[in-house]
C-alpha cells in the first residue's frame, strides 16, 4: 500500500507522524499536536468515521486508516498486510485490538451478517430437506459442513470447523 504524502514522493515517516499527532494506545484515539487548518487545530480529535465505519485520519492532506496508522506509530513499519481488529469492533484502535493478518484470517474474524435470519453465523435453513444447513469456508472454498435438526447443532457444526481452520481468529 503506498502511504505517502500528497504532493510528494517521500513516504510519511514516523518521526513525521510523530512530530503531527498523538497516539494513545490505551484509547485508540489520535490527537493533533500541530494544527494544519481551521478546522484541524492542536489539541483536536484527529479523525472521523469513513466508509464501512472504519476511523480515518487527515495528515498532511492525505487520509489514513487510523488502525493502519497506528501500526505505524506504535512499531515503525507499514503493516505487510491486512490489520485485523481482535475484537471485531471497527473503531477500537487501542493497539493491544490490533494484530496482522492475512485477507482470510481478517475475513475470518467477522461476526453474523444483519441479513441472518437464523441468529448464528454460517446457518441459514434448507428449505427442500427443512433442516439447517452450516457452511465454512475451507482452503478460500465455500464447503457445506451438513444437515442438522437445529440450528444451534448446525452453529456448532462451524464453530468447530472455524476454530480448527482460524485458531485465534475465528469470531464467534
Amino acid at each position: 500500500m503506498a502511504d505517502k504524502d500528497v504532493g510528494s514522493n517521500r513516504p510519511l515517516t514516523q518521526d513525521v507522524l510523530k512530530q503531527h499527532l498523538f497516539y494513545d494506545p490505551e484509547t485508540g484515539i489520535f490527537t493533533r499536536l500541530i494544527s494544519e487548518s481551521n478546522r484541524s487545530v492542536c489539541g483536536s480529535d484527529a479523525g472521523g468515521y469513513g466508509c464501512q465505519g472504519y476511523y480515518r485520519v487527515s495528515l498532511l492532506g492525505r487520509r489514513y486508516y487510523a488502525h493502519r496508522l497506528a501500526w505505524f506509530y506504535m512499531t515503525g513499519r507499514w503493516p505487510a498486510r491486512q490489520i485485523d481488529h481482535i475484537n471485531g469492533i471497527k473503531d477500537d484502535n487501542r493497539f493491544c485490538n490490533l494484530r496482522e493478518a492475512t485477507a482470510t484470517l481478517n475475513a475470518a474474524n467477522v461476526g453474523r451478517k444483519a441479513t441472518n435470519k437464523s441468529g448464528f453465523k454460517n446457518v441459514n435453513f434448507d428449505a427442500r430437506s427443512g433442516r439447517w444447513l452450516a457452511r465454512a469456508r475451507i482452503n478460500g472454498k465455500r464447503v457445506n459442513l451438513g444437515l442438522y435438526d437445529t440450528p444451534e447443532a448446525a452453529y456448532a457444526a462451524f464453530c468447530g470447523s472455524a476454530r480448527r481452520g482460524h485458531g485465534a481468529f475465528f469470531h464467534p
